[in-house]
């Protein structure tokens, strides 16, 4: 009867109960014209049967009653094989309201699908699709760049081809979908900080106890904030699901940084 109880909850109510994580990141690097700077990060959102688009569209909201100056999307959007969902998520998409930007990389879900369909939508919901490439916010004379590469699983990330456009000032964040790949970003030493998922935080795990199962590149950073050489990780649990569509000890999240400068 136990038993039965956790699966029920794990089915039902846990992939419904998004939690809301909310952090004060104060970069070494990052300009005062910035200070008190909102970013709003969702991940592996795993549109697919399950993920309804009014499940999407709740999300939605839920992002835009943060008030964000940014929203950052670490890929995964789609869940591999179902393409013929992608033009409602371009639906949802749309709907996202922060006060700048909302920019997008992709996960290795996102290259087992119609990959130029993925990005046409995120591009026709207005959204900045940072595939090793870099979208620079501005304050005056401060900026602020973000910075993403595409996914590393699937060998498409350049980060070369990004620090060849990034400016020398100004500080700098970094989207990549496996949270494993800080390794290689901090040693650059130019990102204050790595926005990643991939990992759902193990998705089924058992308190006190490592996760089971968790996929390649994300074996080493797999759940919330670290700190990497100098470099900020933060490692988002993500929205969706994959596999068996249950979590357990392993909520949804959406995490909400508030950026302060250190001048």
């Amino acid at each position: 009867m136990f038993g039965f109880c956790i699966l029920l909850y794990a089915q039902l109510i846990e992939p419904n109960w998004i939690e809301i994580n909310s952090l004060q990141l104060t970069l070494p690097n990052l300009a005062s014209e910035f200070n008190g700077y909102r970013i709003v990060q969702i991940s592996d959102i795993h549109r697919d049967r399950w993920m309804s688009p009014q499940r999407l569209n709740r999300i939605v909201q839920l992002v835009n009653q943060q008030k964000p100056d940014l929203i950052a999307i670490t890929g995964d959007l789609v869940t591999r094989n179902l393409s013929k969902l992608i033009p409602s998520l371009a639906d949802s998409l749309a709907k996202f309201t922060p006060k700048d930007q909302t920019v997008a990389v992709l996960g290795n879900h996102d290259y087992e699908n119609d990959t130029p369909g993925i990005i046409k939508a995120i591009q026709q919901s207005n959204i900045v699709y940072l595939g090793n490439d870099i979208y620079t916010l501005k304050r005056g004379r401060a900026t602020l760049h973000i910075a993403g590469v595409d996914d590393v699983q699937m060998g498409k990330s350049r980060l070369d081809l990004v620090m060849q456009q990034l400016p020398k000032a100004g500080a700098a964040i970094l989207l990549a979908h496996e949270p494993d790949f800080a390794t290689t970003s901090a040693a650059t030493g130019r990102f204050d900080l790595q926005l990643s998922g991939h990992s759902h935080g193990g998705q089924i795990r058992l308190p006190f106890i490592e996760p089971l199962i968790l996929p390649p590149f994300a074996k080493k950073y797999y759940l919330g904030k670290y700190q990497v050489e100098k470099m900020f990780l933060y490692t988002n649990r993500g929205l969706g699901m994959t596999g068996l569509h249950l979590r357990l000890f392993s909520r949804p999240e959406i995490t909400v940084f508030t950026l302060t400068s250190a001048n």
